[in-house]
């Protein structure tokens, strides 16, 4: 397998996490990496022997993603990307500026052929189940119904090849279940996926409309919408989340009786904890790309980025591409 092409410039925790995620890869995991970014900058945080090719920009948090992805042409995402196009590299991974690593996978590596538009897959922890993959997660915040067929059938393809899935269901969201419930969008788009021509090729059945309730339920296994609600759900989600997280904390800690009894607790809730830790998942896939692109957490810690080069190398294996590209034509779904 060819190396994976990491931005180690990209992130919160940059280079730091990154780097010593991409060196715990390739020691424990065998995977082969290639570190992009500023080579002083990585020189000094230790890249082991991994790698690095010498960049001299960085796209920030903060920058505009088109705008930068056109003027800062030897930034680490976009070398990253494009070491991916020209075949040095397997797969990229980037837990920099979200809409830089989408427009540089997009730039550079191009649609798969027939894909309208790529979509975010996030996966979405369920306790004691397998995720819930939720696209569009924020590619696209305006879509057209079209686009949600394709996004069912590259979920769906995605969801059987990591997951395992004979048939994924696959569940549209909206704020009810009744087909006549949601947006005009929504209604236009649940009359195509009615259709089970859809599926022949991606392998899904689809369950009908699902609501925000059901996301983090083992009553669907892949859950469409448009990049704007998708954000917004993926985002209240992490912040509820967190909130519940730091409430039983600081309840279970008040008093020395309550630390107590969380020390012992603690063995059972853990397994709880990791499920619902982001960094458990590695991060997003940018499916419809003719490439893998794995998106992970800005704040990614140096095991998201184990998982993140884990899951890449595995979807590199199973050939998701390919997968995708059969999922999605022919015949092409309209784009209206």
């Amino acid at each position: 397998m060819k190396p994976v092409a990491v931005d180690a410039m990209g992130g919160d925790k940059a280079p730091a996490e990154i780097v010593a995620g991409a060196r715990q890869a390739s020691d424990r995991l065998d995977v082969p990496v290639l570190l992009f970014g500023r080579a002083e900058a990585i020189a000094a945080v230790d890249p082991g022997g991994l790698e690095v090719v010498a960049c001299s920009e960085v796209i920030e948090m903060h920058d505009d993603p088109g705008v930068s992805v056109r003027r800062k042409k030897d930034a680490s995402v976009l070398r990253a990307a494009e070491a991916v196009r020209d075949g040095s590299a397997s797969a990229m991974v980037s837990a920099g500026n979200t809409g830089a690593a989408m427009a540089s996978a997009l730039l550079r590596m191009g649609r798969i052929r027939g894909v309208h538009r790529p979509a975010i897959a996030t996966p979405i922890p369920v306790p004691g189940s397998r995720p819930t993959v939720l696209l569009d997660a924020g590619a696209n915040a305006e879509c057209q119904p079209g686009w949600l067929v394709q996004f069912a059938q590259m979920g769906a393809a995605y969801a059987r090849t990591r997951y395992g899935l004979d048939e994924p269901r696959v569940g549209l969201l909206s704020v009810g279940e009744e087909p006549t419930k949601g947006t005009a969008l929504v209604k236009d788009a649940h009359a195509l996926l009615a259709d089970p021509a859809w599926s022949a090729t991606s392998g899904g059945r689809f369950v009908g409309n699902v609501e925000g309730r059901d996301v983090m339920t083992d009553e669907v296994d892949v859950v469409v919408t448009d990049g704007f609600t998708g954000n917004v759900v993926l985002k209240t989600l992490e912040g509820g989340m967190r909130f519940v997280e730091r409430a039983l904390l600081e309840a279970m800690t008040a008093t020395e009786e309550l630390r107590a009894a969380f020390e012992v607790l603690w063995p059972a809730v853990l397994p709880l904890v990791t499920d619902l830790d982001p960094d458990s998942y590695g991060g997003a896939m940018l499916l419809g790309v003719d490439g893998v692109c794995i998106i992970s957490h800005g704040s990614s810690s140096a095991n998201a980025i184990v998982n993140a080069l884990d899951v890449a190398r595995e979807m590199v294996t199973a050939d998701l591409v390919g997968i995708l590209r059969a999922a999605v034509s022919p015949p092409l779904v309209p784009s209206a």
